[in-house]
């Protein structure tokens, strides 16, 4: 049948099972926008308050589900202000398809109204891209984008259409049904019996678990290789849920925020297992001193990041979840009951603290979690907060912290709240924010309101850029430049202006009393917390060290 590359691209999204898009419209998607209107029973369209937050929508929607975001935007700045977005999915491996259209074919390169060469600038940010100037290519194009997002270690990739191709004609023919087959790279039994060896030879293992173990669905999998092989796990800010952090053997976040537990473990273990992490830098420190003492086993399904920042004594190159599902069928029970012990002590010795009265970070997040069980998904923005969030709050599954980790994107965080809340509508979720990052995207909040979601938006607002001015404070002779918000912004008026419910919260009762009462709303809700300039993140360790330097405020 013959189809506009309009109709087109609307069939293409309801083959790959999109039922919610996130965009803002412009003069050359019009042709897009005008089919969707007429699809509006089958594909829900959020319409954000900036392209930016379209992007992070999606990408909150992608981490939510596992599923591809799909976000659309215009030509010109309409598809530059997705730059930010797609840089955030690439870093953090989220699987998403933007779809921007561009001038027509005729009018490219020749700087016209609204040209912008998007496909050349968000090269170094996607797994792929594609110009499509010719309609009857579109839909194998589009096609391919979504299996190139989703194969192998996800990512975004970018679709961009000149207007004249989404009105051109085309024979469609619909995509032949069956479920594609998901691709992972052969594991050689070499390489299986070579990891068995190692962990039947080691007497202190410790796992290091990443943002790849959730990715590929391997919880189930983990926990029994973990109660196996019988040791501690620490996790990343992104492998956070993969393993239930109220588990015995679960010692909390590794690397410059991590717990002293964490870091002084991994510096003495004799095997470090890293499961589906990228050894950020944040985690390892001082390179040449991170685990300086282990082997280091390394499972991923990228080759690219074998050996790229920490060298390996040993890898296996696949999918996590079949990685450790071949490893447990390979290895006996393990024992290494004095090494528990060591690391027990270690527990009990250090767990994380904080002032026992008064409003602050920590205490905000702890009561949060007790309000919610535990059974909330969290998302943060970028600092303090976020450290805090993954810190004092205990994730049970995966999927359920939405960060940005790698890009570190301020203004990332209510706009993926809106694609979470919007992927998982029955559950509650909840952003975490500090005063810089929401002034960045609280926009967002009109967004929320018109959509009538029951978003949580804590504003943990110490009126200062915090992680910034930690910083200033420990290596930059309290050198406070640019980083103290003294201004007379009052975020209760902004957010009631747009049409939430807000309340302010300066006490611990205050903040636990409001936290009851948005639980119980049906619609967006913000509380603006009141918290010290100089609260800290602890423990942290100081740039160019070795994790095993760890110090709190108590050491200092």
């Amino acid at each position: 049948m013959q189809l506009t590359g309009a109709q087109i691209v609307i069939e293409c999204l309801k083959e790959q099972g999109v039922d919610t898009v996130f965009g803002y419209p412009g003069g050359a998607i019009l042709n897009v926008y005008d089919e969707l209107y007429k699809h509006s029973h089958e594909i829900n369209h959020v319409l954000t308050s900036h392209e930016q937050g379209a992007s992070h929508a999606a990408d909150g929607y992608a981490r939510a589900t596992g599923k591809v975001g799909v976000c659309f935007a215009t030509s010109g700045p309409g598809a530059t202000n997705l730059v930010t977005g797609i840089a955030t999915a690439y870093m953090d491996s989220v699987p998403m398809v933007a779809i921007t259209c561009n001038v027509g074919v005729s009018l490219l390169g020749k700087d016209s109204f609204q040209e912008i060469d998007i496909a050349g600038i968000t090269t170094p940010i996607t797994k792929h891209n594609f110009i499509v100037k010719d309609v009857t290519k579109l839909a194998g194009t589009i096609r391919r984008a979504f299996r190139i997002a989703k194969k192998g270690r996800p990512g975004p990739v970018l679709v961009d259409i000149p207007k004249d191709v989404t009105a051109n004609k085309a024979e469609f023919y619909p995509m032949e049904d069956g479920a594609e087959e998901r691709h992972v790279t052969k594991i050689t039994d070499e390489a299986i019996e070579r990891a068995v060896k190692m962990i039947r030879k080691s007497k202190k293992p410790y796992l290091f678990v990443g943002g790849g173990a959730v990715i590929s669905g391997a919880s189930r999998e983990l926990l029994e290789f973990v109660e196996k092989v019988q040791a501690p796990v620490a996790d990343s800010l992104m492998g956070k849920g993969a393993f239930n952090g109220n588990h015995e053997l679960y010692t909390g976040m590794l690397g410059m925020h991590g717990t002293k537990t964490s870091n002084y473990g991994v510096s003495e273990c004799d095997l470090l297992i890293a499961v589906g992490v990228r050894f950020s830098d944040r985690v390892t420190g001082n390179a040449r001193r991170f685990a300086k003492n282990a082997k280091i086993l390394q499972f991923d399904i990228d080759p690219a990041e074998i050996n790229k920042n920490i060298l390996t004594d040993a890898h296996i190159i696949g999918d996590a979840k079949e990685i450790l599902a071949r490893l447990n069928q390979e290895l006996e029970q393990q024992e290494h009951q004095e090494w528990i012990a060591k690391i027990m002590g270690y527990k009990e010795k250090y767990p994380l603290r904080y002032a026992d009265a008064g409003l602050s970070g920590p205490y905000i997040i702890e009561e949060i979690y007790r309000q919610t069980k535990g059974d909330a998904i969290m998302v943060t923005e970028v600092g303090q907060h976020q450290m805090w969030a993954a810190q004092y709050y205990k994730y049970k599954q995966p999927r359920t912290l939405i960060s940005s980790g790698g890009l570190g994107t301020m203004g990332y965080g209510l706009g993926a709240a809106i694609g979470a809340q919007m992927a998982a509508p029955g559950r509650q979720v909840i952003n975490i924010a500090g005063d810089g990052c929401f002034r960045m995207n609280m926009n967002e909040v009109a967004t929320a309101v018109r959509q009538k979601l029951p978003i949580i938006q804590v504003v943990v607002n110490n009126h200062v850029l915090g992680m910034v001015r930690q910083w200033q404070t420990l290596f930059y002779e309290q050198h406070y430049s640019a980083t103290v918000l003294n201004d007379c912004v009052d975020f209760v008026k902004l957010a009631e202006a747009m049409g939430a419910t807000a309340y302010r919260a300066k006490t611990r009762e205050e903040f636990a009393e409001a936290f009851a009462k948005a639980m119980g709303s049906d619609m967006p809700v913000l509380i603006d917390c009141i918290i010290d300039s100089d609260d800290k993140v602890w423990p942290m360790v100081a740039p160019g060290n070795a994790i095993s330097e760890a110090f709190d405020e108590g050491d200092l």
